[in-house]
């Protein structure tokens, strides 16, 4: 432990140099959270938008309580459509982080000496995926926090703040989010051993973000809903993916070839 311990503080100390990493660590979630909370403050400021009467699809009238107008519920249909973009961010930090990691380190010329010491290559890779893990499931969670402090105080109406605070979207940020994290490390991982080039990495490793992509889409056109079992069933997917993605990303990591190709 010591031994990641000490990689990690070292990975920390360089990696957070990088401008784009420090955009996407902090300015990102920043954004996300600005979102909804900027849409309940225009609702709360607009009386006619309130108590409108929209198209709400039927099927998401169960995650609306049976007392509660339409114009509330419409207030909670349209926030609950940018919940989906919390998971973005146990995705993209993660993988900027990682992806940068082992190709950045070449680029400096740092990458031999550390492959160089007496550390196994599950080791490194441990350190490294915890190095680029921690940053983004503290960010996505002190987000969700920001988003649920300043929803409490726009929303005067305590049964809207009950029904967007469901239990799915915690367990989505505490449960799923940390299993996307470490999906995104190993693709992060594997992506940033086999190329030269830092933005050629982040580039590639941002496609782990399509499938949130395409969650926020088909829910947003009424296709599906978000609901607790569709959370349940991603959280045991995601441990069966994380699992093989980590054998893949120790086996491909190969640190002989590597430093032979990248002479």
């Amino acid at each position: 432990m010591n031994k990641i311990i000490t990689i990690i503080k070292k990975e920390w100390k360089e990696i957070f140099r990088n401008r784009m990493v420090l955009f996407t660590t902090a300015f990102l979630p920043l954004i996300l959270v600005a979102i909804p909370l900027g849409i309940l403050l225009a609702m709360r400021q607009d009386t006619a938008l309130q108590n409108s009467v929209g198209n709400i699809p039927d099927q998401y009238n169960i995650f609306c309580p049976p007392d509660m107008g339409s114009g509330e519920c419409m207030q909670v249909y349209l926030i609950n459509q940018f919940m989906v973009l919390f998971m973005i961010l146990p995705l993209a930090i993660p993988a900027t982080i990682s992806a940068y990691s082992i190709v950045g380190e070449k680029t400096t010329r740092s990458l031999e000496p550390l492959l160089a010491t007496p550390i196994t290559t599950a080791q490194l890779l441990i350190a490294k995926g915890f190095a680029a893990a921690i940053p983004a499931i503290m960010a996505t969670f002190a987000a969700f926090g920001i988003y649920a402090l300043g929803a409490w105080i726009i929303i005067e109406n305590y049964q809207i703040f009950q029904a967007i605070m469901d239990v799915r979207w915690i367990l989505a940020v505490l449960l799923v989010g940390p299993l996307m994290s470490m999906l995104a490390v190993s693709f992060s991982i594997i992506v940033s051993s086999r190329v030269n080039d830092p933005r050629v990495a982040e580039q590639i490793s941002m496609v782990v973000i399509v499938p949130v992509i395409a969650l926020f889409i088909g829910q947003m056109a009424g296709l599906f809903f978000i609901n607790r079992q569709i959370i349940f069933v991603a959280a045991i997917l995601l441990v069966m993916v994380d699992i093989v993605m980590v054998y893949l990303a120790v086996h491909l990591f190969q640190r002989e070839t590597i430093l032979t190709r990248w002479k």
